[in-house]
């Protein structure tokens, strides 16, 4: 069955694509259809922008449609600095991933040695089932200012990501690593989610 995920971003597909392949479910993007909708998404916060994405992109298509937003969350910033569901787009200017890297590598010297995050992923499913939604966090890790040299392409931030329980930076992870770390990432409840709800 063909699934759209309404997502250009490629390290969101990738989390996902191979697990749910396995339960006969084929993601497909934005970047696979001859169009992209210019969707505002103005909601405040990770569930309300993953719906304006799925809504959308279901009303158009008619598929199964998947939508998906991260709001971060850091600790030491003031409230108006917050990223919030702005992760991405800061000061009106949508940023790139080394962009995103040195927005985020400056904030934390402005702010100290390294700042607590948390990121608060909200979820939403458009099909002729209905729509269902489902929210989760992470959290137990921290930014710091000086990135690692190797990228997750539409995850910058996974390179100055560091992960107490193993002192290295989330990108840098092995596979030995992620098994543990995907565990209490949610991984399987999402794919739950989806698998129950297309």
């Amino acid at each position: 069955m063909k699934v759209l995920f309404a997502t250009t971003n490629p390290a969101k597909v990738g989390k996902y694509k191979e697990i749910l392949k396995t339960k006969g479910i084929e993601l497909i993007t934005i970047k696979d259809l001859d169009f992209k909708l210019d969707i505002e998404e103005s909601g405040k916060n990770a569930i309300e922008n993953a719906y304006i994405k799925a809504k959308a992109y279901f009303d158009k298509t008619k598929m199964p449609t998947i939508g998906m937003d991260n709001n971060l969350f850091i600790e030491e910033l003031p409230s108006d600095k917050q990223p919030g569901t702005h992760v991405r787009r800061i000061n009106g200017k949508e940023l790139n991933d080394e962009e995103m890297i040195e927005y985020y590598t400056n904030l934390v010297k402005e702010y100290g040695t390294k700042l607590t995050a948390k990121w608060v992923y909200g979820m939403v499913i458009c099909s002729d089932k209905g729509i269902k939604e489902y929210s989760w966090s992470k959290d137990h890790f921290y930014f710091v200012d000086k990135p690692c040299q190797k990228r997750n392409p539409g995850y910058p931030l996974d390179s100055i990501t560091i992960v107490p329980e193993y002192n290295k930076y989330l990108v840098e992870l092995t596979d030995e690593d992620k098994k543990t770390y995907k565990k209490k990432d949610n991984i399987n409840d999402v794919v739950e989610f989806i698998t129950n709800n297309i």
